[in-house]
């Protein structure tokens, strides 16, 4: 096809790629592959990650937050970094209030959904950059980020060194990578980090890794309002075609979180630790698969 040439023309898969070649790119720390606990919504959350992974011998690498920065207090926020300094897990938070949580109708509605990750107009977008501007002056690096024009703006700030230049933007899989021109226009707009959406085979994972040189996001099990995916067995294969991946542990058939607060304490803790459970099982799954690849890439 006539497409397939003009795609490799801009420096794009022509396709996906069912070679399933092995990436050799890797994290800083030489890792293919970093686990990530999403949902974790404030310290009290955090710690039970750090508990139940050191029962477990969980290595985590990142705790992820879906309420946004705006549901912690400043002494919050200030010990869930001091945490994450203690144990070497990046904390991320997202950015907040979004469309979903707006006076706005579509996203209410089954069709319009999909801009519940929006922020709707220039004053939700100054909300949004205050969001970031706030949780930095706390000492946040990384932050979770939904919309299009904010991810540019947060790039754009960084570059010009009004936000920290380790600052971490990670794009959200209520924004999710689809195809690797996507995946390219992302990473140039500033992003960090790319969630993908859950349910991409492992060809188009492979096109979307050569199209792009920034770490993966990918769910290996996902909560039931992102579809329900369990890719427990494709683990061994996701982390050699798509290296750097964050792996990502959520928990179906669980209440919604968002957002938390203190009357959902119990089912936090709660989903806290059975998400590091589940990790435990799928790089267990790794290791019989794959030992050598799972102490490789675990460190």
């Amino acid at each position: 096809m006539k497409a397939q040439h003009y795609l490799e023309s801009l420096g794009l898969p022509g396709g996906d790629d069912y070679s399933l070649p092995t990436s050799a790119l890797r994290f800083a720390d030489g890792s293919s592959f970093h686990v990530e606990i999403p949902s974790v919504e404030g310290p009290d959350a955090m710690e039970a990650v750090i508990e139940e992974a050191a029962a477990r011998g969980v290595a985590v690498h990142r705790v992820s937050q879906g309420s946004g920065i705006w549901m912690l207090t400043d002494a919050e926020i200030e010990r869930m970094v001091e945490l994450g300094r203690a144990h070497d897990i990046e904390v991320c938070l997202f950015v907040g209030p979004r469309a979903g949580w707006d006076t706005g109708a579509q996203a209410s509605s089954p069709g319009g959904a999909v801009v519940s990750g929006s922020l709707r107009g220039a004053d939700q977008l100054a909300y949004g950059v205050e969001e970031v501007v706030r949780g930095c002056e706390l000492g946040l690096r990384s932050v979770l980020v939904s919309d299009l024009g904010q991810l540019a703006v947060l790039g754009k700030l960084k570059a010009n060194g009004d936000l920290p230049s380790d600052l971490v933007l990670k794009v959200s899989a209520s924004l999710p990578v689809s195809n690797p021109a996507g995946a390219q226009l992302l990473e140039q707009l500033g992003a960090s980090s790319l969630n993908v959406a859950v349910d991409l085979s492992l060809p188009t994972l492979a096109a979307i890794r050569a199209a792009v040189s920034i770490p993966l996001d990918l769910y290996i099990e996902s909560s039931d309002d992102f579809g329900g995916v369990m890719r427990y067995y494709e683990i061994p294969e996701i982390v050699r075609v798509a290296a750097p991946v964050h792996l990502k542990f959520a928990v179906r058939n669980s209440p919604g979180l968002y957002p938390s607060g203190g009357h959902l304490a119990g089912v936090l803790d709660a989903t806290a630790r059975e998400r590091v459970r589940r990790a435990a099982l799928g790089l267990a799954m790794l290791e019989r698969a794959d030992a050598a690849l799972a102490v490789r890439a675990g460190s």
